[in-house]
């Protein structure tokens, strides 16, 4: 029988393979001046209120600052140069692009908070369908609340295998974030927000790909990590049983013991230009030392994928499912008691979607689900 098709991994699938360019635009459009930002800002809320394009007339007399409409247009000019904004005809207001609105998402965006009544309610009927209900009911009956709190299509795709991996890619995105791709053996795409150490250099992440797509193939996460985790730790007793060598034979000894990151200092190196062994020895601690060093970051990237949060907003023509229809997703993943992400809950409406409501409300309802299959 043929498998349903599955809407969130094809959304996930075009969203990893995209073009790159718009993503490296954003990073330009962040230097903005605040005078630029709070125009484009004013642009994008008045067509998530009103879906009208806005002229600079009406931006200059509700702009915080004294603009006359012919600076207001200057910039409009400059915003459209860049991307951000359009005319959808001659001599009409501005309304936000595709770009635009990802870079309002990205970096303008203020994300608001539900209230306590809106949190209790979801809470209360997620809650009465578990007890009643099998877990596809609860399922649903998430996808109807939030389809009645938001006025836009909701969508849930559940899981519950742990999904056998083909490749995985980490894409950074912040200097605390990054974005691990994983592809599944059955040609699934799923995408996770992962944080990330601040001093953690781009290159590690390539590496980490690289040294994982070796090995991954065929495995789960959780069977690649403990694989690792066997490895460092055969490593790490070599390691311990060479150095000790060296240094019980006075050719070498240990230094900043109490620091993070102790170093081996090497003596009487005439010695070990006599003593083959010690230098093979010494060669061989070098390589350890650098195998270490790179699975002990493959463990830590594995261990904050496996556990990755975040809402993800798909916008426009950034997926092809909903490009024709001027379509955006906000969606979320749920848990198991494991941590493993088993389904993602989401909503579909216009790119006009009130982003700073739904996000939250995305969030909440996908961490009640979470707790709920978690026997929370």
């Amino acid at each position: 029988m043929a498998q349903t098709p599955d809407p969130f991994r094809e959304i996930a699938r075009i969203e990893a393979n995209r073009a790159e360019p718009n993503r490296a635009e954003l990073s330009g459009l962040a230097n903005l001046d605040a005078r630029s930002r709070e125009i484009f800002r004013r642009i994008v809320e008045s067509y998530l209120a009103s879906g009208e394009p806005v002229g600079s007339r009406h931006l200059s007399r509700i702009l915080p600052m004294t603009l006359s409409p012919a600076s207001v247009r200057n910039v409009m000019q400059d915003l459209e140069e860049l991307g951000l904004v359009y005319a959808p005809h001659t001599s009409a207001g501005r309304l936000p692009t595709e770009i635009g609105l990802r870079f309002f998402v990205d970096a303008l965006l203020q994300i608001g908070d539900l209230s306590e009544d809106e949190r209790a309610r979801i809470e209360a009927q997620v809650r009465a369908a578990s007890r009643d209900r099998s877990f596809e009911g609860v399922l649903a009956e998430a996808t109807s609340l939030l389809s009645g709190l938001t006025r836009g299509a909701s969508v849930v795709v559940a899981n519950k295998e742990n999904a056998r991996l083909k490749q995985i890619e980490f894409v950074r995105l912040e200097p605390e974030r990054a974005l691990a791709v994983l592809v599944g053996e059955d040609g699934s795409v799923e995408n996770r927000i992962v944080a990330t150490p601040r001093d953690l250099p781009p290159s590690a992440l390539q590496e980490a790909a690289n040294f994982l797509n070796a090995r991954i193939r065929g495995r789960t996460l959780a069977e690649v990590r403990d694989e690792i985790e066997a490895s460092r730790k055969a490593a790490q007793a070599e390691l311990d049983e060479l150095t000790a060598r060296l240094v019980d034979a006075g050719l070498a000894s240990w230094a900043g013991l109490g620091g993070n990151s102790p170093q081996l200092i090497v003596r009487g190196q005439s010695n070990l230009l006599e003593d083959l062994s010690a230098a093979q020895d010494l060669e061989r601690i070098r390589l350890l030392f650098n195998d270490l060093e790179t699975k002990t970051e493959v463990i830590d990237l594995l261990s904050r994928a496996e556990s990755g949060e975040g809402v993800r907003i798909f916008i426009g023509s950034e997926n092809k499912l909903f490009s024709l229809s001027g379509s955006s997703m906000i969606a979320a993943p749920f848990h198991d008691e494991q941590r493993r992400i088993v389904g993602v809950l989401g909503v579909i409406g216009p790119t006009r979607l009130n982003y700073a409501r739904i996000v939250p409300m995305v969030d909440y309802t996908a961490k009640v689900v979470a707790r709920i299959v978690g026997g929370g």
